[in-house]
């Protein structure tokens, strides 16, 4: 049968993949900003030979300082990370920046506002951003994204930043991928009411209340201090609080020491339990992306799936007995 999965990287459907491969390893480990994005497009698109790549990256990884921005939209988010970026770049750190924006409803694409906003950056040999769409994903993170950060960190970038596309309270899955969370608040916006709904406050490691020149900054600060209290039993010590006004750069060296100061305790028992959980989410994604890939390119091929939309439109099927029926038909091998 000839399809895409057929070309995988093996010797026998391509002589000379292995050393491109190779060669593409070393021209990442050595940071050629060509090769980076060579990669990451593979990863994206999920072309074959992205799999034997991050085989080979993986064990490479895992030193770089992982660092998500969170928070509502209009909050800040990307002047803080430009500001960030542009602060490790100034003390000679090779920084990666993942911005990860709206698709396009039309293309699937990313909107690219973020890569727009951090133009001047391209020109910075320490600073290396690549915008990514979430193509409707949940959670405020495209699906390959922690693909990315891997060849990012595999590359010598360190840190990483990962800003995420803005969508308040269905950002959790940042916390999952970042050794260190950053959730950006803004006086005047609710979100003071805000941070006191669950799963807010639970995914922040440092807090920063930013466009702090704004009225109602004390109040802000107050409410999120009152809600720590609430919670002390299991946040010990208390997050930081950094103020900001991003757009002049006023406390971007406070918030980089604050992400330092974490990234220095990773090995201390609360970072390797991040690790851990971490670990565990990738492997359920990666596992859930299999089997989806699985049944919908094998088990419901040639129209198959198409109609059994269709029927579940039409209310002549359920969809609980379409997803059982499907199951049912996957068998799985067992080791002896």
């Amino acid at each position: 049968m000839d399809d895409d999965r057929s070309h995988a990287l093996t010797p026998n459907a391509r002589p000379h993949a292995a050393s491109e491969t190779i060669e593409l390893l070393d021209r990442i480990e050595d940071g050629d900003a060509r090769a980076l994005s060579r990669a990451i497009t593979a990863i994206e698109n999920r072309a074959p030979e992205c799999e034997s790549l991050l085989r080979a990256l993986y064990p490479r990884s895992g030193r770089a300082a992982v660092v998500g921005v969170t928070g509502s939209p209009g909050s800040g988010k990307s002047t803080i990370v430009h500001r960030l970026a542009a602060a490790y770049a100034a003390s000679e750190r090779r920084v990666g920046v993942v911005a990860v924006d709206p698709s396009s409803p039309y293309s699937g694409g990313a909107i690219l506002g973020d890569r727009i906003r951090m133009s001047d950056l391209e020109e910075n040999p320490g600073v290396f951003v690549r915008s990514m769409a979430t193509r409707g994903r949940l959670g405020g993170l495209a699906a390959a994204t922690a693909d990315v950060v891997t060849v990012l960190d595999a590359a010598g970038r360190d840190p990483v930043i990962v800003e995420t596309v803005g969508v308040g309270q269905d950002e959790v899955d940042v916390v999952r991928l970042a050794g260190t969370s950053v959730v950006v608040l803004v006086p005047g916006m609710g979100d003071d009411v805000q941070a006191m709904k669950a799963g807010i406050l639970e995914i922040g490691d440092i807090f920063v209340i930013n466009k702090c020149d704004r009225p109602g900054v004390d109040t802000l600060e107050r409410a999120l201090r009152a809600m720590f209290a609430l919670g002390e039993s299991t946040r010990m010590p208390e997050p930081p609080i950094v103020r900001t006004i991003a757009t002049d750069g006023r406390g971007i060296d406070a918030l980089r020491d604050a992400i330092d100061r974490r990234a220095a305790a990773r090995d201390a028992a609360p970072g390797r339990a991040r690790r851990r959980q971490a670990a565990r989410a990738r492997l359920t994604a990666m596992l859930e992306e299999r089997l989806a890939r699985l049944v919908l390119d094998d088990l419901l091929a040639d129209g198959e799936f198409e109609a059994a939309v269709d029927a579940v439109e039409r209310r002549e099927r359920d969809p609980y007995s379409v997803v059982d029926e499907v199951l049912g038909r996957i068998r799985f091998g067992r080791p002896e």
